[in-house]
């Protein structure tokens, strides 16, 4: 069919030329009688062109661009000089100006032939690097890159476009190898802080087992002891599980509000026996903004920076929020006295399972701050860590969360 349609395309390119001869002699003055003669030689004409098209085509199609080219040029001038012995012999031009006419075109071969190669240089310069490029990128080099320019406008694209794919690819496998990194860091992390409770459990059971502990006092200190342990896993596995399941475009798409008294208040219940069995003080100062609307998930992120602060906060400290609201955003952070983080510490407060003290082990497991940092940012808002720690003073850390009004 493609054929077929290049075929035609030539036949009609020959006729409106022959009609282009014809408007042209009438326009110099032939008559009727040349008029009419130099009609009768457009048909045969067109059907050379066409037919010499049909032969020619599946000879280019296996030549190289250049030849290609080439190839064009040359039967252009060719072409121009066998119109012109036709007309010459149809007593339509003189032999005189037969030949001049006949030597320009001649130069004119010449002068095709060597811009056909020159262009065929630059664009097969270009095709070469192109396919160079994609044979690297086909073998897992996604560093290559084409970088065409100057080889006319549909190469320069296609290089582009080539260099642009090569640039998702990369960015697409970096952004695979950071989730692997993470993927195994998260095993690693989920191991290391399950086996301290479920180690402190197995030691317990297998004491009351063995008959090691047998009086009161010390059962229901074991019990204490494991109910704290179970305590933590079950928190654990919770934020683990909310972690995986949260969706940005799910609390976006949430309509239900809650007053930000009430979220406060519900978030301060969940942390109070903590906070009176260490003596912690816990203040909320609002502001005016009691009754700023809110997501109910904010519950869940001021209730882990609340557990965070009295976790870190040495007995007879204090844990305060505050709230301020602006005309578009309202503003919550947790304050507290503790021992405070330091400034190259800060940057990875809230990264899943990360500790400052490799060693160190509690509850939370170091989900909390960054389920907290998701839940924010899928309400489209911002947390930021802020901390000064100093040998002579605790100076406490300072966690602000600002979300949209709405």
């Amino acid at each position: 069919m493609k054929g077929w349609r290049a075929l035609a395309l030539v036949a009609a390119v020959a006729a409106a030329g022959g009609l282009g001869i014809l408007v042209v002699g009438a326009a110099a003055g032939m008559g009727g009688s040349q008029l009419e003669h130099l009609a009768l030689l457009v048909p045969p004409a067109a059907a050379v062109s066409v037919l010499s098209m049909a032969i020619a085509r599946p000879l280019l199609s296996r030549a190289s661009l250049r030849q290609r080219l080439v190839a064009v040029a040359v039967v252009a001038a060719v072409v121009g000089l066998v119109n012109l012995f036709v007309l010459a012999k149809t007593m339509f031009v003189s032999d005189h100006d037969a030949t001049l006419v006949g030597v320009l075109l001649l130069y004119s071969i010449g002068a095709g032939v060597g811009a056909a190669l020159a262009v065929a240089r630059a664009q097969g310069s270009a095709l070469d690097q192109l396919a160079r490029t994609a044979r690297a990128l086909g073998t897992g080099n996604l560093k290559a890159r084409a970088r065409v320019s100057g080889a006319g406008p549909e190469l320069d694209q296609l290089a582009r476009t080539l260099d642009e794919m090569a640039d998702g690819l990369q960015a697409a496998q970096a952004r695979e190898r950071e989730v692997e990194a993470a993927r195994r860091d998260l095993i690693t992390a989920v191991s290391h802080d399950l086996r301290t409770p479920l180690a402190s459990l197995r030691a317990m059971v297998e004491a009351i087992d063995d008959g090691v502990v047998d009086d009161a006092p010390s059962l229901r200190r074991y019990a204490s002891e494991m109910r704290r342990s179970v305590n933590q896993l079950v928190g654990m596995v919770d934020d683990l599980f909310e972690l995986a399941q949260l969706d940005a475009g799910a609390i976006e798409a949430e309509t239900r509000r809650a007053r930000l008294d009430e979220v406060v208040r519900s978030a301060v219940a969940a942390v109070e026996r903590q906070a009176e069995e260490k003596g912690l003080r816990l203040q909320a100062n609002l502001n005016g903004a009691e009754d700023a609307p809110c997501s109910p998930r904010l519950v869940r992120v001021l209730q882990n920076l609340l557990a965070n602060a009295v976790r870190h906060t040495p007995a007879d400290g204090t844990v305060r929020i505050d709230a301020r609201r602006g005309p578009s955003w309202i503003e919550v952070a947790v304050e507290d006295t503790g021992e405070g983080i330091a400034a190259e510490d800060l940057p990875h407060v809230f990264e899943p399972f990360w500790r400052a003290d490799p060693s160190r082990s509690g509850a939370g497991a170091g989900l909390g701050l960054a389920l907290a940092k998701r839940i924010v940012e899928g309400l489209g808002g911002q947390i930021e860590a802020q901390s000064e720690s100093r040998s002579d003073a605790h100076s406490g850390s300072r966690f602000a969360v600002q979300l949209p009004a709405n």
